[in-house]
């Protein structure tokens, strides 16, 4: 099959390019809902190819009144979490979505009293997707009185930049969204990292199962040359060997790409019968413009890891979803909470919170707040079961918290000395933009669970 390009736009292709210049108005258009009562004090709450400079800034001024910049201390005698993430470039969303999930789980730490008779609260740096700040703000938290511990954001290449800091400050980093296998499996003991997040060891094979579900069995790989692509390149290459077939081609690009169409195009040569992506939202709309730019029978489906859904990737290509089998990662759902009661009780404090997020469907980036609200109720058990405000303890007491209930599943434990990552293969899922932008769960007919050694260190 030849990958013809079509002389003639797509369908939409004038109104995707109105969407990307007017991306300034994220903040109106990609969030259903606005921030409710966020800007209140939160009482309650080597290889060169590699650097990663920040991404589009043209949403951080219109979308400042969204985010809870928290600089500095409020709160006498109180406890810090501190978000190092991206809350203006762009992944932005994504930062938003942490920051709501630690945001709720805050309000409800201190509505109990807080943690040791102590209130609780946020403070924020914004990394922009960019590793040297992100080890600045590293050193900054550390250089604080009372942080209890550090939540991440997107990005893996920033979290792996940041790895040395974190330990040398021993300073507990939680992730509840950089997939990254050597995140966590980072070679440092102790280790200071603990994730409710995807892990690409087990995205690689999720995606290429999900693909052989559908009688798709000659994948490409289109990858972000970065650890957080190489990751999941080894991941991918892996599972296919092991699924006797072979390693797949693989096209690179690097951040800032214009045009995908040149890696489409080799990988159309090599035959694929689609293609799994690993990318954010800037160079995910590029790859499904490309795709879409191409006669109907050049294109193959796109499956994708779950990057994407961390900006205003729906708002730059609703108009192209239409034209390309397109899905991609996620965990869990605000529209199918029916693993426990937890997500429907998050959902309730969400709406509460946040103006406008009555529906499941109004919650953005979903997994980034109920990732983030899970794993800082844990880090709370974990300070109460310590009975010290000490990094070293708390860690220890993360290690071994034993049954836990959740609003994501019941974990029996979620994290082992051996294991610092909560979720497991059988935690995934495919997913799809509905017409609104609301991510959808696409009903698989096998549940993903495979085996799973780690669950039993």
């Amino acid at each position: 099959m030849k990958f013809a390009r079509n002389t003639n736009p797509p369908r939409g292709f004038w109104l995707v390019l109105a969407c990307s210049l007017s991306v300034a108005l994220f903040a109106m258009s990609a969030i259903g809902c606005s921030s409710g009562t966020t800007d209140q004090p939160n009482t309650s709450s080597a290889d060169p190819v590699e650097k990663v400079e920040p991404q589009d800034s043209s949403t951080a001024d219109s979308r400042t009144d969204e985010i809870t910049y928290h600089h500095n201390r409020r709160i006498a005698n109180s406890l810090i979490i501190g978000l190092d993430a991206d809350m203006s470039s762009g992944s932005a969303q994504a930062g938003l979505a942490i920051e709501r999930g630690v945001v709720l789980a805050i309000d409800e730490i201190n509505a109990s009293g807080g943690l040791l008779d102590r209130p609780v609260e946020l403070i924020v740096r914004d990394h922009r997707g960019n590793p040297d700040r992100g080890v600045d703000n590293i050193d900054e938290f550390s250089a604080m009185s009372d942080v209890l511990a550090i939540v991440g954001g997107l990005h893996t290449p920033v979290a792996i930049r940041e790895l040395p800091s974190i330990h040398d400050h021993k300073m507990i980093y939680l992730g509840p969204w950089a997939a990254g296998t050597p995140v966590v499996q980072n070679g440092f003991s102790p280790n200071y990292i603990f994730r409710v997040s995807v892990r690409d060891e087990y995205a690689g094979g999720f995606l290429v199962d999900r693909a052989l579900e559908r009688g798709l069995s000659k994948m490409g790989l289109l990858l972000e040359r970065t650890a957080w692509g190489r990751s999941n390149e080894k991941a991918m290459q892996n599972a296919l060997i092991d699924r006797g077939k072979g390693k797949a081609h693989v096209e690179w690009f690097n951040l800032g790409e214009k045009d995908m169409t040149p890696q489409l195009g080799r990988l159309n040569e090599s035959d694929v019968d689609c293609v799994l992506m690993v990318c954010n939202p800037l160079e995910g709309k590029l790859i499904l413009e490309s795709m879409a730019s191409v006669e109907a029978t050049s294109r193959v489906p796109l499956i994708s890891h779950w990057g994407i859904t961390g900006g205003d990737f729906f708002e730059m290509t609703k108009n192209l979803l239409d034209e390309v089998d397109f899905s991609f990662i996620q965990t869990c759902s605000f529209l199918r909470p029916e693993t426990t009661n937890g997500l429907d009780r998050l959902h309730a404090a969400y709406a509460k919170k946040f103006e406008g997020c009555d529906s499941p469907s109004d919650v953005f980036s979903p997994v980034g707040t109920a990732h983030a609200y899970e794993i800082v109720m844990m880090l709370a058990a974990a300070v109460k079961s310590a009975d010290t405000t000490e990094r070293p303890a708390i860690r220890d007491a993360l290690e071994n918290l034993g049954k836990y209930e959740g609003v994501i599943r019941n974990y029996e434990p979620p994290f082992t000395p051996k294991r610092h990552d909560a979720l497991e293969l059988r935690d995934l899922t495919l997913a799809k933009f509905g017409k609104n932008g609301a991510i959808e769960p696409i009903i698989s007919t096998t549940d993903g669970s495979g085996d799973d050694e780690a669950r039993n260190e």
